[in-house]
């Protein structure tokens, strides 16, 4: 019985770790694409933009981000800034519509940012090209919608662009700053090198205005509506395009708290998901849309990568001490820890190892506890809207190029 499980134990952990490290891979051997904007010779071939923001009791901040978007290098009249306010001050709402931004109120009893997104779409007319869906703390960088003009323009529909940490100042920041690296690296650039759709984030993602339109129609998800939102673009014949040129800055957790009531509500969805597209997933598979199963199956079924570091330490740990009363040779265990570890610096760029990966290592120790216990508090945290909170109004990220190898 002892041997059945430490297979079981240690065929899991390797898929994970395997697929992971085969993206890790293909993401470095894959050059980083320098995407060249140049003027648009015509009018017509500027897109025209949508740039959607829900904004749930983000007061303190949603000003600033919707005036920021007014100075991005694009026609002005080519795209329109769309905040959908829900329960934000009678004051807040006054000040966007005098800076410019058009304001969609919206109230529900259950708010979610599909119930948002819905709502808006319902409220405008279809003469846009392009939907931008941001969050209430997302900056754009200048160049943003030239880029993802240009990569409409050559023939995606569906565009994640690559999303950068707006502060790096604490530990916890850093440490999730270092996380979204990585999950940029293996599951969009090192997926788009192997022929498959990246996954999408919530946020920086642009799509085709009535493909997307369309797809929100038929979604209600309380969490992780991104991952509905993915299968059904995929379903309808769309590839997720990574454009890593195209940078959007987003607020890093700075405190353990919140870290906590985030990942519980990506935990959940997770879970979730993985048994809602179970049977679908694997249906699609024997007809062939591997890029489906992928994003169905595959990347629900992987275990978080701060519980797999901590499973497979302890695991190893536990080799060392015993391994003469178990089966599997120590050299596996520990070649397994190996890999994992490589999947996971291989997409660090070098600059983040001089200074911030020691400051991300000092916040790794209380988040990878907080991982293990949050999987004892998952019940329901997928059917309430977990809300959080955003402060930061600037950009303050010595390293504005973190991806660059």
């Amino acid at each position: 019985m002892t041997a059945v499980i430490e297979v079981i134990l240690f065929s899991y952990l390797a898929g994970c770790i395997l697929y992971n490290l085969i993206l890790s891979i293909a993401g470095r051997m894959q050059r980083k694409k320098n995407t060249q904007h140049s003027p648009a010779a015509t009018e017509a071939s500027y897109a025209k933009m949508a740039i959607l923001i829900p904004a749930y009791k983000e007061d303190s901040i949603i000003l600033s981000t919707a005036q920021s978007y007014t100075r991005l290098n694009y026609p002005s009249d080519q795209y329109e800034v769309i905040v959908i306010a829900d329960s934000l001050q009678p004051e807040t709402l006054q000040q966007l519509r005098s800076s410019g931004v058009t304001v969609i109120p919206v109230s529900f009893d259950k708010s979610t940012k599909a119930k948002s997104l819905n709502a808006a779409f319902a409220r405008l007319g279809d003469h846009y090209d392009l939907a931008l869906i941001c969050d209430a703390d997302n900056m754009l960088a200048a160049d943003f919608l030239l880029l993802v003009n240009q990569a409409f323009q050559a023939g995606e529909y569906a565009i994640q662009a690559q999303r950068v940490a707006k502060n790096l100042n604490t530990p916890f920041a850093v440490l999730d700053a270092a996380n979204e690296i990585i999950a940029n690296h293996l599951y969009r650039k090192g997926a788009n090198a192997l022929g498959l759709s990246s996954s999408v984030i919530g946020s920086g993602m642009a799509f085709h205005y009535p493909l997307i339109k369309n797809i929100m129609q038929e979604i209600d998800a309380t969490g992780g509506f991104d991952k509905v939102l993915q299968l059904m673009v995929i379903q309808k014949g769309h590839a997720i395009y990574y454009l890593e040129d195209a940078h959007v800055f987003d607020e890093k957790v700075e405190h353990a708290e919140t870290f906590e009531h985030q990942r519980r509500r990506w935990l959940s969805s997770q879970l979730v998901y993985l048994r809602h597209y179970w049977k679908k997933g694997w249906r699609e598979l024997f007809r062939g849309n591997v890029d489906y199963f992928n994003l169905a199956v595959c990347q629900n079924l992987l275990l978080p990568r701060l519980l797999l570091v901590v499973a497979v330490t302890a695991v190893a740990l536990l080799y060392i001490a015993l391994h003469t009363y178990l089966v599997l040779p120590l050299a596996w265990w520990i070649a397994l820890w190996t890999c994992n570890c490589i999947s996971l610096l291989l997409p660090i760029p070098g600059r983040f190892f001089s200074r911030y990966l020691l400051t991300a290592m000092l916040g790794l120790p209380r988040a990878a506890f907080i991982m293990v216990m949050l999987l004892f508090r998952l019940k329901g945290a997928n059917n309430r809207f977990i809300h959080t909170k955003h402060t930061k109004t600037e950009i303050d990220n010595p390293l504005l190029d973190v991806a660059g190898k």
